[in-house]
């Protein structure tokens, strides 16, 4: 009977979760947090990174960064544009910044348009292309939503096992039972494969753009080829992996080439 009411419960919570729709894709999200909310905080992590730092004394590296990141931008806001989704750009204040850290081969996007790229993944670059796919793949991130979903989600969840616990605070055995059903392989595997949904999307969406900011898509598959040299086959099994496998991800590449390839203006 408690479970019957728990099920309900979090049935109900489902219910009244506000949706959006991911542009490019058209997927549909859970988004329990607004953009309103979200963006001041992203903000303000954003400006204490920065600030730590150290960010790269090199003029022309960060320049090409800001070029990259400017061109990524614009043809962002003219998909966004074009399909008639300028709105769900309220509230960006771009900013690309590049961190001097030999070591991290990274890059990200915040909710809101804020970039940060490491010095270490600049090598793998290549060149300003290569650059654009990884600009394209993070800002994409915040196009999408991803990092409110993924708060969504594990609000969510959190809130599911604290209704479990008060349900079924009675059977302690069946309660622990239940959360390791719901928490490990429901809950955790579940977050895993959203996130590889998110890389898979971010992949797809940033060859649009990139390809919108006149650099050549077909150049995509050889960045996650060099990707895939620099980690030497050192990557966990892709159903433990956050990430799509290299193999994955390059043959998923090639496959939005095409569709790509129509808004690739040389």
């Amino acid at each position: 009977m408690r479970l019957s009411i728990t099920i309900l419960v979090l049935a109900a919570m489902l219910a009244v979760a506000r949706c959006a729709t991911v542009a490019v894709t058209g997927r549909q999200q859970m988004n329990l947090i607004s953009n309103d909310e979200l963006f001041p905080m992203a903000a303000q992590q954003y400006a204490e990174i920065i600030q730590k730092g150290p960010l790269s004394k090199d003029a022309e590296q960060t320049a090409l960064i800001r070029k990259v990141g400017v061109g990524i931008q614009k043809a962002v806001e003219r998909y966004m544009a074009n399909a008639g989704k300028s709105s769900e750009l309220s509230g960006f204040n771009w900013e690309f910044n590049l961190i001097d850290d030999p070591k991290t081969v990274n890059a990200w996007c915040m909710p809101g348009g804020k970039v940060a790229f490491y010095t270490a993944i600049l090598p793998v670059c290549k060149d300003e292309t290569g650059i654009a796919i990884v600009m394209g793949h993070e800002v994409a991130h915040a196009i999408a939503n991803h990092g409110r979903e993924r708060m969504s989600q594990q609000m969510a969840a959190q809130m599911g096992i604290n209704v479990l616990s008060v349900a079924l605070g009675q059977n302690p055995t069946q309660s622990d039972q239940l959360l390791m059903q719901a928490v490990g392989a429901g809950t955790e595997i579940g977050m895993l494969k959203f996130s590889r949904s998110h890389e898979s999307e971010a992949d797809h969406m940033g060859l649009i753009f990139m390809a919108m900011a006149g650099y050549d898509p077909n150049q995509a598959p050889l960045f996650w080829e060099r990707m895939a040299t620099l980690s030497g086959g050192q990557q966990p099994p892709e159903f433990l992996s956050t990430h799509p496998s290299h193999e994955t991800r390059i043959s998923d590449l090639k496959g939005w080439i095409p569709e790509a390839i129509q808004y690739y203006k040389k």
